[in-house]
């Protein structure tokens, strides 16, 4: 790992008036239409402290209303400004509202009650001006890794995801666990073929028949979508079969007892191992797909609460994420070096022998709470912050139905 700095045993997090601890003290700028997407990136220009996220669709979503909540009100964020056109059913005054409710400052305004676009721009980085200062003055407060909520997500795999990337990051779950934290695993389409493996990880009788009622929808849902989450990359990657992949994904999940299933926008309860479930429900199973593209999934993470997310990519990726740090890890060295700019770990010293599993978890875990307690990950350094907020509605076409249309 490069620039090795002694990871701090606690450090300085953000207070939150609903008691949790954030690790970065954001300005989040939500739009509410895709009308509204200019200014409201505009706004958000070339400020590391000021995020960007929202919803294209014209049309209220729930799915999408509980998430961009969920990114509202994160540990992360302290402070929200939402922007709308004006004609579209999601209102930019209901979600500021719902933040001022959080104890967080929020303002809000219409792009058509401000003579369009340079004057909304104008307002919209006046206001942020406003909110930043209010941050300024948030309460500093000790946080220790009990504090955490840590995610993971994979994409881009190839033969050493299941080898090196995930593993090693499995082995760091354990260590949060044990720890006092929260670590959350999702993807559950790329579990398929390991139900009883599942299973077995259930912490009681109640949680083992969620685990399997989970499984038996995402077994569901790729039969009616005719995916089974196996991509040409992932063959070109060393990959042959769906059941290789999934026991390579379920790698990141460590060692430890399942707490429990979350739906997306669902808080983490209490500390333990967690399993994010974001495929729709079977009354929900319509045109609004789970997991379209890795930032979907990221997003989803970071809804439950997730200060920090681990992304586990064999073959290498360049997205970031808003609201929450990404830390990209890849087992295969090879990419590392082909993508040192964008790769904050190279866990394929696993597989050359420099370093053992335990051994790299350490060092992952250095690098996470270093960049915990403030240290920029590769992508944040790089300014990415990609994300994607999808319809998922009942009232869409049926899934069979919008796969073909």
């Amino acid at each position: 790992m490069s620039e090795a700095t002694p990871a701090p045993n606690s450090w300085q997090g953000f207070k939150r008036a609903d008691g949790r601890k954030g690790v970065r003290n954001l300005v989040l700028v939500i739009y509410t239409v895709e009308c509204a997407s200019f200014v409201a990136h505009r706004i958000g220009e070339d400020e590391p402290d000021v995020h960007v996220i929202g919803f294209p669709g014209c049309y209220d979503n729930p799915y999408a209303i509980r998430l961009m909540l969920a990114l509202a009100r994160h540990p992360n964020v302290g402070a929200v400004l939402s922007v709308g056109l004006g004609c579209e059913y999601t209102q930019p005054g209901k979600i500021a509202e719902a933040v001022r409710e959080s104890g967080r400052p929020a303002e809000h305004f219409f792009i058509q009650d401000n003579q369009g676009t340079t004057r909304s721009i104008e307002k919209g980085k006046a206001i942020v001006s406003g909110l930043r200062d209010a941050l300024s003055r948030v309460e500093r407060v000790p946080m220790t890794s009990a504090d955490l909520v840590v995610g993971c997500e994979c994409g881009g795999s190839d033969g050493t995801s299941g080898l090196a990337g995930n593993p090693v990051v499995g082995r760091l779950f354990d260590r949060l666990v044990d720890a006092g934290g929260s670590a959350v695993f999702e993807e559950t389409v790329e579990m398929i073929g390991l139900k009883d493996l599942l299973m077995s990880r259930a912490v009681d009788e109640a949680v083992r028949a969620s685990l399997a009622a989970t499984y038996d929808k995402a077994m569901r849902y790729c039969q009616d979508v005719r995916q089974w989450s196996a991509s040409p990359g992932n063959f070109a990657g060393g990959l042959t079969t769906i059941e290789e992949k999934s026991l390579g994904a379920f790698a990141k999940s460590g060692a430890r007892p399942i707490q429990g299933v979350l739906k997306v926008s669902e808080r983490v309860p209490h500390p333990g191992l967690w399993l994010l479930d974001s495929v729709p429900d079977p009354h929900f199973m319509q045109f609004g797909y789970t997991n379209p593209n890795d930032s979907e999934g990221i997003m989803d993470l970071i809804s439950v609460g997730c200060h920090l997310v681990l992304f586990v990519t064999g073959r290498g990726s360049v997205i970031g994420s808003p609201v929450s740090p990404l830390i990209k890890v890849t087992g295969n060295s090879q990419t590392y070096v082909n993508m040192i700019e964008d790769m904050d770990f190279d866990a394929g010293v696993v597989l050359s022998g420099a370093r053992t599993l335990d051994e790299a978890a350490a060092d992952l875990l250095e690098l996470l709470l270093q960049v915990a307690g403030g240290r920029r990950s590769k992508p944040e350094a790089l300014g990415h912050r990609e994300y994607f907020i999808p319809y998922k509605h009942q009232n869409a076409p049926s899934l069979t139905a919008g796969c073909r249309a």
